[in-house]
């Protein structure tokens, strides 16, 4: 096997084996949250959708791409390329989409009781399902193009023309045009929630400036007060937010390059960059949850204490 190759199976082997298994205890331990306490708050119902769209991420891709690489299994024929690239897609935007969300409702969570935006936050609750069924048919829809123009890679002239270089696949298209459309549809499917949930994020950090000047006040008359678990949502709303931000602007500004590439580049390192950097948000972010919420947390401690009891 070429280095380059081993390298590049290497880092995907390690996205897999931290997410995967970090993905499978946060959704374990949220299921066992709904189990014991009956019910899961709406904040609490979108994380454990997003770690399941972020697991679908690491697992179809990432796994399936260390298996091809280490010659272990290949998917990737005209068949697998559509079904494994519109899966990646469809759960990478909803796993935009969904942190999005979050840091939308978090903020609404720190809105005065009986303002309007509380009452929004209320709304929000009642039909989360509502809002991650649109969220499921929008992304789906805009998803399609691996559908109609993927095709496993092989010695095609063709393929060069109006085609984007995966590695295992090509994504080839009729035409510049649709190429590029393609493209600017995909780039403002993640800027605009990007766009959103920074402002969201602003909020969040506001609001966190006020509330550690109101606890220094109290601190200073005497009393004293551990974080607020509003204080630690919004701390890991944030911090999920600024690993959004860090990774998939890297994503999404190699995909930008990509198309303004006037020929198909013969590499897919470009491609391999991109789909790393995305992946490693849903590779890192179940450890931000477990970290940062104490529910989770003990639910997972208990989870892992049964897996290593003899």
């Amino acid at each position: 096997m070429i280095p380059d190759a081993l390298t590049r199976g290497l880092l995907f082997l390690s996205l897999a084996v931290t997410g995967i298994p970090g993905n499978t205890v946060v959704i374990c331990a949220f299921l066992s949250l709904a189990y014991h306490e009956g019910r899961l708050s709406p904040a609490d119902a979108i994380v454990l959708h997003l770690a399941s769209a972020n697991l679908a991420v690491v697992a179809v891709r990432c796994l399936l791409e260390v298996l091809a690489t280490f010659d272990v299994y290949n998917v990737f024929d005209d068949n697998g390329c559509k079904a494994v690239i519109f899966i990646y897609r469809t759960s990478r935007s909803l796993s935009i989409w969904l942190t999005f969300v979050l840091s939308a409702y978090q903020c609404l969570s720190v809105a005065p009781p009986g303002s309007r935006w509380a009452g929004v936050r209320v709304l929000v609750g009642q039909y989360l399902g509502v809002i991650f069924l649109a969220l499921w048919l929008i992304n789906t829809s805009m998803s399609v193009a691996p559908l109609l123009f993927a095709v496993g890679a092989r010695n095609d002239s063709k393929l060069t023309q109006n085609a984007i270089n995966v590695e295992f696949c090509f994504l080839s298209f009729p035409s510049r045009l649709s190429r590029d459309a393609n493209g600017a549809a995909q780039v403002g499917r993640d800027v605009v929630p990007m766009a959103l949930m920074a402002t969201a994020s602003l909020v969040l950090l506001v609001f966190l400036y006020r509330h550690s000047r109101r606890t220094e006040a109290l601190r200073s008359g005497g009393a004293r007060q551990g974080p607020s678990a509003e204080r630690r949502a919004a701390v890991t709303v944030v911090t999920l937010v600024t690993l959004y931000v860090l990774f998939y602007g890297v994503d999404n500004g190699l995909w930008v390059y990509t198309l303004t590439v006037p020929q198909t580049l013969g590499s897919s390192l470009i491609s391999d960059l991109r789909i790393f950097f995305s992946s490693l948000y849903a590779a890192v972010s179940p450890l931000v949850i477990i970290v940062s919420n104490k529910k989770v947390s003990q639910r997972a401690k208990e989870a892992l204490g049964r897996c290593s009891a003899p």
